[in-house]
Parts: structure tokens; sequence; C-alpha cells
């Protein structure tokens, strides 16, 4: 009797053994060698400017109150976390982008299920203050082109602090950030200002080309007139 609740006993403890450890292995474990695949492109550096490490992502797709089951967001939510966590963890990227639809109801949600979204969002994606983290804007986040309006616009940009066009740059790399929503082309008020916004981002930057090129033909001329025989 003792022999048979002793045995017992030692299966019940390998059974419990064996599914922590596979639940240790699927759950956390695996996203390192899965992960620890991809690495940074070697790339010679000029004048010893280290070259920049951007990670980018796209439609994370964040189930809503609407349509996401709980169950489904939260298998969806924890897997999300945990390779994004470890990513960061890994690669030590210097700046994310997330490229629009962070949310799947974000055309839907009311002000409070918009909050509990958002809630979830920086849960996920928390990361450290020397990581910088990029949101674009996408259809599913504020709407398609015909049901976005300037509320749910202004409340996506004062979260994640953005606008529908703008220039970011990092270590001598521009990124141009655009609404694409917002690029319809049937002059609708948002359009308007995004179209009028990327004329004055288009002339910035041409200005900055012209300025490049004046500084190289001056260096050009310098050059002639200082070897000319």
């Amino acid at each position: 009797m003792i022999s048979m609740y002793g045995s017992s006993g030692k299966l019940v403890v390998s059974l419990i053994f064996t599914f922590v450890s596979v639940f240790v292995l699927c759950e956390y474990v695996i996203y390192y060698p899965v992960i620890l695949r991809c690495s940074w492109p070697h790339i010679e550096t000029v004048d010893s400017h280290l070259p920049l490490r951007a990670l980018f992502l796209s439609d994370t797709h964040l189930l809503g109150a609407i349509k996401g089951h709980w169950l489904d967001k939260f298998r969806r939510e924890w897997q999300m976390e945990r390779a994004f966590q470890t990513s960061l963890w890994l690669l030590n990227p210097e700046i994310v982008f997330i490229l629009g639809d962070v949310f799947d109801e974000g055309k839907w949600s009311s002000s409070q299920d918009w909050e509990d979204d958002v809630r979830r969002f920086k849960r996920i994606f928390r990361h450290p203050s020397h990581t910088e983290l990029v949101v674009l804007i996408g259809n599913h986040d504020i709407g398609f082109h015909n049901e976005m309006t300037k509320q749910k616009l202004e409340r996506f940009e004062r979260v994640f602090n953005v606008t529908s066009a703008r220039i970011l740059t990092i270590k001598g790399v521009n990124f141009l950030l655009v609404n694409s929503v917002a690029l319809h082309g049937d002059h609708c008020p948002i359009c308007q200002r995004v179209e009028e916004e990327l004329h004055k981002l288009s002339h910035a930057l041409n200005c900055s080309i012209q300025v490049i090129n004046n500084i190289n033909l001056l260096s050009f001329i310098s050059n002639y007139w200082i070897f000319l025989p």
C-alpha cells in the first residue's frame, strides 16, 4: 500500500514538473532562440558614425470590445508582449516604428473602450527611456477615409504625440511620417491640411539638398582655383 501511494506521488510530481517545463518553454523560452536568429546587418561606418538600429512593426490590430473575445485577446496580447519585450532585450533597438493599424476597432471605439485599448497597448509595448517608440496612423485606428473624423484623428494624435505629416530625424536619417488615410486626393478638410504640410516638408527637404549641392559646388570651385596652373 505504501509503495503504491509512493509511486503515484512520484507520477503526480513528474506530471506537474513536465507541465511546468512545457509551459515555461512555450510561453517564455521559445521566443529567445527564434529572435536570436535575427541580427543587425554589418555596415561599414564612416567618420565613426554608428548606424541607426530601427525596428519596424505593423498591423498589431489589438482586438476591441465589439468583436474581440476576452480569451482571444488575452492569448494574442500575451504573445505580442513576450515577442516585443524579448526583441527589445536581445536586439536593443534605438527606435521602434509601428506602421499603423495599432487597434482593430479604433474606428468604432467609444471613449471608454478607447481608453482601455490604449492602456493595454502601453502595457504590451512598454519600453525603456533610451528606446523611442513612434506610432503611425492606420485606417483601423481612425476609420477609413469616409469614416475619418477630426475627433478620432485628434484623440490618436494626442495619445501617441504624432501629427499627420512630419519629418523625424535621428542620427542624420530622415523619416517622413504621413497619415496615409488622408491621401485620398478628394480635397477633404483633413486631406487638404496633410497635403499642405507635405508641400512644406517637400520644400524643406529640397532646400536642404540645394544647400548641400551649393556647398559641394563652392568646394569644387575653390579646389579648382587652388590647383589651377
